[in-house]
C-alpha cells in the first residue's frame, strides 16, 4: 500500500508537520509513504501519487485560505489522477486565528470535486478528536508533533480497513 503526503512548504514548518504524519503512517506497517513539496516540482512524483491509495495533503494558512501553489495545483495539474483515493488535510499558520481551518476546509472542498473519499477521523477515533485536519502554529510546532503523528497513524488505519 501506498500513501502520499503532498504539501506547500517555503519555510519548512508545513514540511516538519508532513514529517511527523510520515512517522504516524510508519507505526501502521506494510505502507510505503512519499513526501513531497510542490514548492520544489522534481520531488513530485506522479507516478506514486497515481499509485497511492491515500492522498494527505498540507498547506500553510495564507490569508484564511490554503496556499496559492496549491489551487494552482488543484486546478491545472491533471498529471494523475485522485479519483477514489482517502484524501485528508491539514495546516500550518502564524498564528491561532490566521485562518487555517478555512484553509483545511478549502483542501477538503477540492478533494471532493476531484473524486476523493474524505477522512480525518473526526469523533469516531475518540480523543484527540481531529474534526477537519490538524493544525500547528508556528511557535508550536513541537507541541503538536503527537497530534499529527496520530493523524498520521489514523489515515493510514483507515486507508488499510478500505483498500487492503
Amino acid at each position: 500500500m501506498k500513501i502520499t503526503v503532498l504539501y506547500v512548504s517555503v519555510t519548512g514548518n508545513t514540511e516538519k508537520m508532513a514529517g511527523y504524519i510520515q512517522q504516524g503512517i510508519e507505526e501502521v506497517g506494510c505502507i510505503e509513504v512519499k513526501l513531497m513539496n510542490l514548492v520544489q516540482e522534481e520531488t513530485v512524483d506522479y507516478e506514486f501519487v497515481e499509485d497511492s491509495q491515500a492522498v494527505i495533503i498540507g498547506t500553510p494558512a495564507y490569508a484564511a485560505d490554503l496556499s496559492w501553489q496549491l489551487k494552482k495545483w488543484f486546478d491545472t495539474d491533471w498529471n494523475c489522477s485522485l479519483a477514489g483515493k482517502l484524501g485528508a488535510a491539514f495546516a500550518t499558520a502564524n498564528c491561532m486565528h490566521g485562518g487555517a481551518d478555512l484553509a483545511i476546509s478549502s483542501v477538503l472542498s477540492h478533494m471532493l470535486v476531484k473524486g476523493m473519499l474524505v477522512y480525518s477521523s473526526g469523533m469516531g477515533c475518540g480523543r484527540p478528536f481531529i474534526h477537519l485536519g490538524p493544525v500547528a502554529l508556528r511557535d508550536d510546532l513541537e507541541g503538536k508533533k503527537e497530534l499529527f503523528q496520530l493523524f498520521g497513524k489514523r489515515v493510514a488505519e483507515k486507508a488499510v480497513e478500505l483498500f487492503r
